[in-house]
């Protein structure tokens, strides 16, 4: 059944992504299925959100991207960290185009979540620049539904570099 194929490459590719979210993403690839029909095939794959951590594996064989030959294709954002003087902590939201290194946004902040991320990104866009497609790391701001949902609606393609390799993302 390709419905059920489909699923099971989607929970693969996707670990912490319940069957919630996996119904959102059939629906909007297409396919005219309920919830319920997709919680009842998750429960028959054996298929679960993982709770526990475990040792990180690569999700998927890693290739090398393509060389970026004009400006707004591919972008790299990551989060830099530091501490104030007192001992409390910021980060800043950092944005780099890799055509020509330009650092598009800094966003700083004690705490900064996913609709702060889709803020930027949305000011950028209103100025007039959107890329192709994002390098982010799996961090929970970049997970969020927000940034998924902007990123669909805007056709950005989100690259996740591999859990525990932050090397793939090294421009930042």
């Amino acid at each position: 059944m390709a419905l059920r194929a489909r699923l099971k490459e989607l929970a693969a590719s996707r670990p912490r992504y319940g069957y919630l979210r996996l119904h959102m993403i059939l629906r909007r690839e297409g396919w005219k299925v309920n919830r319920k029909r997709i919680y009842r095939l998750y429960l028959q794959e054996g298929l679960q959100v993982r709770t526990k951590r475990r040792k990180k594996h690569a999700a998927h064989i890693r290739v090398k991207p393509p060389e970026v030959t004009e400006c707004d294709k591919r972008w790299s954002m990551d989060f830099v960290t530091d501490s104030l003087v007192g001992g409390r902590r910021f980060r800043v939201l950092t944005l780099v185009d890799l055509y020509n290194w330009e650092n598009l946004a800094l966003r700083a902040g004690f705490s900064l979540r996913g609709g702060d991320v889709v803020k930027v990104l949305q000011e950028l866009a209103a100025r007039g620049r959107k890329p192709a497609m994002i390098t982010v790391d799996n961090g929970s701001e970049f997970t969020s539904k927000e940034l998924e949902t902007w990123a669909y609606l805007n056709d950005v393609r989100l690259d996740f570099i591999r859990p525990g390799k932050p090397v793939e993302n090294c421009y930042i």
